[in-house]
């Protein structure tokens, strides 16, 4: 059934028809009802949206997608926290949000090609070469965003992990700190829980490694070998926060400062001291990574590296609109200093 079919039917043009669906307004009452009437009759629902929208050549959408279930936007607070400051801009600009899930690999090609947008934000958390493979395919214009490697021909949004680390470990070691662990993520390419520095600098995650680095780096000018402060992975759970922090508490030195890759990481550690009736910072120090809401309404706040969250979806969705370019240079995450950082009170 046709739109034409419709017109010859209730004896008006094609675009009076067209303009009963698409602009209303313009057509008078008794005109409309009648073709409303007559293509509730036939079965006609509507001219289609999708196909006039793609015509037109652009459809005022951009598409986020992920390898992640659909969930992962909604309970992961750093992609919580971006897909906010994203909704944000769109609605600003006036733009539709589409979201894309890869989690259902036999359908990902399909989702990919099938959401009606503009362009697409992706967001690189896991089969990152995948996702660009198949928005490349579409010739849709699309940024990344948390990729692994630095790859020159793919266009990304970088932050400066290793000066934000870097900036952390430096807060903790003029507070007077000498005992160190890092709570590491993301490093899904290492399969040790405590994996060595060599093992963390052989991950392909690039911001991992960037991390690692700037802590490092500041240890050392504290005189502090990198050798010396243990590294736990933490899978994803907090179950695996609370494995890593009774291993580090069990050393013959536990530490006084913990450096976390993640706010999620760093309130699920705060969290577990607690329950074994531990205190923050009495006990431990400890540094988040991402500056997501709940860093700041915890008891106490987490002393954390902030995201330029607000940065980040600006420049994504001027990029995948055409208005904005490729952003190269890396935007800085400064250190926002709140109750969860103390001087070492040897306690622990």
């Amino acid at each position: 059934m046709k739109l034409a079919d419709i017109a010859k039917a209730a004896g008006v043009s094609q675009g009076t028809a067209s303009n009963v669906f698409s602009r209303p307004d313009v057509v008078r009452k008794e005109v409309r009802e009648r073709v409303l009437a007559i293509a509730k009759e036939m079965g006609y629902r509507g001219p289609d949206v999708k196909g006039r929208l793609l015509r037109a050549g652009r459809v005022n959408a951009v598409g986020v997608a992920t390898m992640e279930p659909i969930g992962y936007f909604f309970e992961d607070p750093w992609a919580r926290s971006l897909m906010a400051a994203i909704g944000n801009v769109c609605d600003t600009t006036g733009m539709g949000l589409s979201l894309v899930s890869g989690l259902n690999r036999e359908k990902l090609a399909w989702n990919i090609n099938s959401a009606v947008v503009d362009g697409y934000i992706l967001l690189c958390v896991g089969a990152e070469e995948e996702l660009v493979r198949l928005t490349r395919e579409r010739k849709l214009p699309f940024i990344a965003i948390s990729m692994r490697t630095q790859d020159p021909t793919v266009p990304q949004i970088h932050i400066d992990n290793q000066g934000a680390a870097y900036a952390a470990a430096k807060h903790l070691t003029e507070l007077g700190h000498r005992q160190f662990a890092i709570l590491g993520i993301g490093m899904r390419d290492v399969s040790l829980l405590s994996p060595t520095p060599e093992e963390v600098e052989a991950s392909m995650k690039v911001a991992i490694r960037d991390r690692a680095y700037g802590y490092w780096q500041a240890l050392a000018e504290a005189g502090i070998d990198r050798e010396a402060v243990p590294i736990r992975t933490i899978p994803g759970s907090k179950r695996d926060v609370e494995a890593a922090l009774d291993a580090l508490l069990a050393l013959p030195q536990p530490p006084t400062a913990l450096l976390a890759m993640s706010d999620r990481v760093a309130l699920w550690a705060m969290e577990a001291l607690e329950e074994r009736g531990l205190s923050v910072p009495d006990d431990l120090s400890i540094v988040g990574f991402d500056g997501v809401p709940e860093a700041a309404i915890c008891t106490p706040g987490l002393t954390t590296l902030a995201q330029p969250f607000d940065d980040i979806a600006r420049v994504a969705v001027a990029s995948v609109t055409g208005g904005g370019g490729v952003f190269t240079e890396p935007l800085a995450v400064p250190l926002v200093v709140r109750g969860s950082t103390a001087q070492p009170s040897g306690r622990c």
